[in-house]
């Protein structure tokens, strides 16, 4: 009997064990094989080169999370307005941002500064486009500049994920040629940030009141002679059929953007998914760089064509906005502790004292 009875309870602790493998599985089983589904919206609108190829992104993303990052992308302002984007990331109705740093100035200073500031971008040692792109990044990340950014923007709960590329840029056009100081006196000319000033100090009269969607019609009409953009203001935005001149000498030779993610979310991943995301941000970065080093072949191809008409500022009034834009970087730099370090860490890049 007592025989009996040892099997019989030697039965039952076998099946709980089986039962107890076919339905458990460790706490961390199903966080890694859960699928997170993630929006992402960009602060530009349809036709933008970045916001075109944040396509991208999402794939790389999908693609090296093994299908586990499922991202939605969408344009300004499909979910939100640009001007609502940083706050809805912030809360999470937003997952990620796609934007520059210069539509949050007035909330994070330095982020002017990380879009790029008149002249500071300007890297005349790079032969090609490529190169500069690359050796802005190189500056980002061993400078001690990306770790400022996330130190800043993590304050207001978004996370820093990286860098993208918009070109040389700004890209002005106009509705007519503008060469001299002359040239420039009163144009209505479409900027963002800190832009504005530096425009206005040069007699320009810059304006954030207009949107990119809102831009073409603008020029058309009259209510603006000029807007700066990236080169997709030509590719995507055909802006050039009504403005069809591009101002030469305003530019930096690149300028970037960034994606950043909700700092709860960010903070929830899986460290395999943070990496993947890392990864695909990456990517990104280098898709940015060649798919705006071919939009200006075609941009330059048009030129040839008679389609856009390029105009250089002459050395003159070149020497007149470097001025203005020195003098900006020091009072950008008087705001707070981190917009000093971050045009100190310019200067010294490039060499200015």
């Amino acid at each position: 009997m007592k025989k009996s009875r040892g099997y019989f309870f030697g039965a039952v602790a076998l099946g709980m064990v089986f039962a107890l493998c076919l339905f458990w599985s460790p706490p961390n089983a199903t966080a890694a094989g859960k699928v997170y589904r993630l929006k992402i919206q960009s602060g530009y609108p349809h036709g933008d080169l970045s916001m075109e190829t944040l396509k991208d992104f999402a794939a790389s993303a999908a693609k090296r999370s093994n299908g586990r990052l499922k991202i939605s992308v969408f344009a300004a302002p499909e979910i939100v307005p640009t001007e609502q984007l940083f706050d809805a990331t912030k809360v999470g109705t937003v997952d990620m941002l796609h934007c520059g740093g210069t539509f949050w100035g007035g909330i994070v200073p330095v982020g002017e500064i990380e879009f790029g500031i008149p002249y500071a971008f300007r890297i005349p040692e790079a032969d090609t486009y490529p190169e500069s792109a690359n050796v802005l990044r190189k500056f980002f990340f061993e400078s001690g500049f990306v770790e400022l950014l996330r130190q800043e923007y993590g304050k207001h709960g978004l996370y820093w994920l990286d860098m993208h590329t918009y070109g040389e840029a700004p890209f002005t056009l106009a509705t007519k040629c503008i060469r001299t100081l002359d040239d420039v006196k009163g144009v209505k000319v479409r900027d963002e940030g800190i832009w504005t000033k530096w425009h206005n100090m040069v007699g320009w009269r810059g304006t954030t009141s207009v949107t990119p969607e809102d831009t073409y019609m603008a020029l058309k009409l009259g209510t603006l002679n000029a807007s700066q953009w990236d080169v997709s203001a030509v590719t995507g935005l055909k802006w050039h059929e009504v403005a069809p001149y591009w101002i030469k000498g305003l530019e930096n030779d690149t300028i970037v953007g960034h994606i950043m993610v909700n700092m709860k979310l960010w903070k929830s991943l899986p460290d395999d998914l943070k990496a993947a995301l890392r990864g695909a941000a990456e990517d990104y970065w280098y898709k940015t760089v060649s798919a705006y080093e071919k939009e200006m072949l075609i941009v330059e191809d048009l030129v040839k064509k008679g389609v856009v008409k390029r105009c250089e500022l002459t050395p003159e009034a070149m020497e007149k906005h470097q001025e203005a834009a020195l003098k900006l970087w020091d009072e950008m730099a008087a705001r707070d502790a981190a917009s000093a370090k971050a045009i100190a860490l310019i200067k010294k890049w490039r060499g200015i004292k």
